[in-house]
């Protein structure tokens, strides 16, 4: 039985020095991300490009969706020298992190008006890179610490990964104003600095091979032997992380997916729509943002660090059905916000909750999914599980549009909540055979 601890151990949490070192490379991590998404279409359009070829880029995104593909091989090839001297995450970070400097610094240097081609092939590198940075920092944040620590440190990655949106959002339009896109894309490759030394900084984490996954490997390698060392290679980096997650799940494997591809369903279905609900609404695009700015960021930070401290103190599963729950009841809130009176206050009532409960659900789901993982395939395994998050949801999201158009916003966010609720019915019933198999 797991001890409660009172609310002074579970917040001395954050003193920690690996959880406070989170903050750093979740800016590491989010610096890039804006960069090759809205920052860079506000550069082409600021720049006169047609809107078509700037929809085109947003292509670049999919690299993003599709990391699980070469999680793999980070998982397992050393690169020369460098792991010898830093250890396999450590390496790999520092490699991606010099990757997206470079890509940044050849974005600035290319001309928007004759080398739109150049801009991609660079944007794609950076987003490539940075996708590969993700996989690694999830793979350490996982392994640097015991698992009841996971929500802490989703808290402190939050914090720094917000902190570069605004940087790479806000801070990219002012450096822009006062010089040019070119001088802000050069400053953002320097900034990348951050992540560089907080790897060189950081301790390599244990990498620690169960007894399930050798097993698995050795099966596996007596199966495909005959074909030689490449389908040995393949069999141990690709397949074996998914049969020890099944025999290591059981029959429960199925479900745990299923609640992985529907729990952030209803959020991201609802975010889709919440920007032209606000401008619908007849609010100004200056009162949008300050409500947003102000209320959003803080709301989401704090609900992340309560999210981090729910889980050290009652463990993933019960934050887990909270965090699922609240979510789905702030979009009745938009609900109610669509049939009154277009009130600010209101509007940043609304927004609160809606990000207060969405940092609690974010940070509490990524120390579900980090539990999830074998520290044998670590990154391979993760990788799968953020990429299922958030496809499925990006698939239904992109039906809201209908929904609002047919059925008006009330009814949108009534089916954003009611999105909400498979995941809840899943949550408890995994919660149900954890305490029927004593687990």
């Amino acid at each position: 039985m797991k001890t409660v601890k009172t609310w002074r151990q579970a917040f001395s949490i954050y003193a920690q020095p690996r959880v406070l070192g989170m903050i750093f490379l979740g800016f590491s991590a989010g610096l890039p991300f804006l960069l090759v998404f809205s920052t860079l279409s506000a550069w082409l359009r600021d720049e006169g490009v047609a809107r078509s070829i700037i929809g085109f880029f947003s292509w670049v995104g999919v690299t993003y969706s599709i990391k699980v593909f070469w999680a793999p091989v980070i998982d397992r090839l050393p690169i020369p020298f460098l792991t010898k001297l830093l250890g396999k995450r450590r390496s790999w970070m520092l490699l991606a992190q010099l990757g997206i400097a470079a890509g940044l610094v050849g974005m600035g240097g290319a001309d928007s008006q004759t080398q739109l081609q150049l801009i991609a092939v660079f944007a794609v590198w950076v987003a490539f890179c940075s996708a590969t940075q993700d996989i690694v920092i999830d793979a350490y944040r996982i392994e640097a610490v015991i698992p009841e620590f996971q929500g802490a440190m989703a808290a402190t990655y939050v914090l720094g990964y917000r902190i570069a949106l605004l940087v790479a959002g806000a801070g990219v339009f002012y450096i822009a104003d006062y010089a040019n896109w070119q001088f802000a894309y050069y400053v953002m490759a320097a900034t990348m600095a951050v992540g560089v030394l907080a790897t060189l900084i950081i301790n390599e984490p244990k990498h620690v091979e169960t007894e399930l996954s050798k097993q698995v490997e050795r099966e596996l390698e007596s199966a495909v032997g005959f074909a030689g060392r490449l389908a040995v290679w393949f069999a141990d980096a690709v397949a074996s992380p998914f049969i020890e997650f099944f025999r290591r799940n059981g029959k429960a494997g199925l479900l745990i997916l299923a609640l992985i591809a529907v729990y952030k369903m209803s959020d991201i279905t609802m975010g889709v729509m919440a920007n032209p609900f606000y401008l619908d609404l007849g609010f100004s695009k200056k009162e949008i943002a300050d409500v947003s700015k102000i209320f959003g960021f803080f709301m989401t930070i704090a609900g992340a660090s309560i999210g981090g401290v729910m889980v050290v103190r009652y463990g993933i599963m019960r934050p887990l059905l909270f965090g699922a729950i609240m979510v789905a009841l702030t979009n009745l809130l938009f609900a109610l916000l669509a049939i009154s009176e277009p009130n600010l206050m209101l509007l940043a009532g609304v927004i609160s909750a809606d990000n207060l409960s969405g940092g609690i659900a974010t940070s509490v789901f990524i120390a579900y999914l980090s539990s999830l993982t074998s520290s044998a395939y670590t990154a391979t395994q993760y990788a799968l599980f953020s990429s299922l998050m958030t496809l499925p949801a990006k698939l239904m999201g992109g039906f809201s549009g209908v929904v609002v158009d047919s059925f008006g916003y009330h009814s949108f966010f009534i089916y954003a909540s009611a999105v909400g609720l498979p995941a809840i019915a899943l949550v408890i019933v995994l919660m149900r055979y954890q305490r029927r198999n004593g687990l």
